[in-house]
């Protein structure tokens, strides 16, 4: 079941919508340095000896970019296309053009790729969009799809234990949403859930942001 708004809007539209208003507002919003996750991310697929990376919901492209001058290539989605404009301009300004493609995507459908087309797959944040427990559950396996065996998956999710769960506008399945923008806040259950018949290595707490928004690092690997 999708969520939705009081007014009976797709939640999920209507934060495209939100998304793509706010990166034409505040363009490079996230800055150029990359996520403390993605550099975690980017350690661990060289570690497994992975070469291309799927980044999901890669906004403004710092994380992507980052990726790229570590020597991946990388495929980078968002349902932004305002996003990754910037992205592209940003890849071409650092000379990383043929490295860097990017593909406006929805989550919510397949992903435009073959199977076990990819060595590892990022995303930070992504999960805990407005998406309902079923929609992650069919993004999750859709990543399984594209994934190759052994390879990796590194997301982040803000988790049950942050400051702004069950607080602001409700719009259940754990979604609330705070100044405009919606999430949906994982338990440890969740979390353990889409890990079947992965093998979980790691699920990391750490903080971020002013809050502190309170998140998880997880890392969990297809059996090869």
């Amino acid at each position: 079941m999708k969520s939705v708004t009081g007014d009976g809007q797709d939640l999920a539209e209507v934060q495209r919508a939100h998304w793509q208003s706010t990166y034409g507002a505040h363009p490079g919003m996230y800055g150029e340095e990359p996520s403390a996750p993605a550099v975690h991310a980017a350690a661990v697929f060289r570690a497994t000896g992975a070469r291309d990376v799927l980044e999901l919901g890669a906004g403004h492209g710092r994380d992507a970019l980052y990726f790229a001058r570590k020597g991946f290539t990388v495929q980078a989605t968002d349902f932004s296309a305002t996003g990754l404009e910037q992205l592209r301009r940003g890849a071409l300004a650092q000379g990383m053009a043929g490295q860097v493609t990017t593909a406006v995507h929805d989550v919510r459908k397949a992903l435009p790729l073959p199977d076990g087309s990819v060595d590892a797959v990022f995303g930070h944040m992504l999960l805990c969009m407005a998406l309902s427990t079923k929609e992650i559950r069919g993004l999750v396996g859709e990543i399984r799809r594209v994934l190759r065996p052994g390879g990796t998956f590194v997301y982040t999710v803000r988790h049950t234990g942050d400051a702004h769960y069950g607080t602001g506008t409700a719009h259940g399945d754990d979604i609330y949403e705070h100044g405009g923008f919606a999430v949906h806040f994982f338990p440890r259950a969740l979390v353990d859930a889409l890990a079947d018949g992965w093998s979980l290595e790691e699920v990391h707490a750490f903080e971020e942001g002013d809050l502190p928004r309170r998140l998880w690092r997880v890392t969990q690997t297809l059996p090869r």
